[in-house]
């Protein structure tokens, strides 16, 4: 399982902020271990219960969401299962270190450490690195690193009623080889946060989940594409983006957009806000129909009986 701990202050005069993280003028650095196991693991990739071998950080897919605040460092420890039969690495794309050091791969069995500090505050997408890259990605080896900024929340970043993340895959056909797959062949569908239509009662007669959030309040979607070749299209339907933070940074901003691309590996961060007097609905989906329908559409449901526990206290993926 993966283990995430802050074990030193490093210097400041904290002040409390949101989700009760720690901000204040001068950084309040701190240290902050984190382990996880690459475990190759049968996982169903739709409502209807459908499997595949999927390779994954701590037997998830997406891997477990890391979340640090600008300036901390980070203590990293990978641990290949030894019951595995591929070698696997660690990408961490928040972190500024060596591509043959850092981020090399171990064989089964194996364990490796390394650190970096969390210099730059977004939403940063992590991956496997080993070879090949199409197939260790595509099979669900990726995730989240958020990276709170150091100043906390402001009026051009406010702080947000829920948040939410949503990894966006690519789910190829049972066998399908690194090669076919690096070239797109036997692409099948979108997983979102590990399935197809993972939040969609309304395409899946199969799903049982949605998200959820209460009239007029301001949801946070962190949004990472995960897709080996393809961009992605966000668009919330019946909705426009209230705000566009670029890479999840709080100085890349943008106002009232209607669809944002995102490239293979990256992430962005974008704010909804419903309507205050009544209930709605919202289907936030890739506008590229041939992922739209086949997988990448998920359903925000805006009413008085939200779930309170959905998109609150660290419940940002919803399984």
């Amino acid at each position: 399982m993966s283990k995430f701990n802050r074990v030193a202050s490093v210097f400041s005069i904290p002040a409390m902020g949101a989700f009760g993280m720690l901000y204040a003028s001068a950084v309040p650095a701190e240290v902050v271990n984190v382990d996880m196991v690459v475990k190759e693991v049968e996982l169903a990739v739709d409502n209807a219960g459908n499997t595949q071998k999927m390779w994954t950080y701590d037997g998830t897919v997406p891997g477990p969401v890391v979340r640090v605040k600008q300036g901390d460092v980070v203590n990293f420890r990978l641990k290949n299962d030894k019951d595995n039969k591929q070698s696997h690495s660690m990408d961490f794309h928040a972190a500024i270190v060596d591509v043959l050091d850092e981020f090399s791969e171990i064989k089964p069995g194996d364990s490796k450490k390394f650190q970096f500090e969390a210099r730059y505050p977004g939403a940063f997408v992590y991956h496997c690195g080993a070879s090949s890259m199409a197939e260790h990605i595509s099979r669900g080896m990726y995730g989240l690193i958020l990276v709170d900024p150091k100043d906390g929340f402001t009026e051009e970043f406010p702080r947000p009623d829920r948040e939410y993340v949503i990894v966006q895959g690519d789910l190829f056909k049972e066998g399908t080889s690194a090669e076919d797959r690096k070239w797109g062949k036997d692409w099948q569908g979108a997983l979102i946060n590990g399935k197809m239509f993972h939040y969609d009662p309304v395409h899946d007669e199969n799903a049982t989940l949605a998200l959820e959030s209460r009239p007029g309040e301001r949801v946070r979607f962190h949004y990472v594409n995960a897709q080996i070749n393809d961009p992605v299209a966000l668009h919330p339907i019946a909705g426009i983006w209230d705000r566009v933070y670029d890479n999840g940074n709080p100085k890349n901003i943008s106002y009232g957009i209607q669809t944002f691309n995102i490239p293979p590996a990256h992430a962005i961060t974008v704010d909804l806000v419903s309507p205050p007097d009544r209930p709605t609905n919202n289907a936030i989906v890739d506008h590229a129909m041939k992922r739209a329908l086949n997988g990448a559409i998920t359903v925000l449901l805006n009413n008085e009986d939200a779930d309170p526990k959905k998109g609150r206290d660290g419940n940002l993926v919803i399984r």
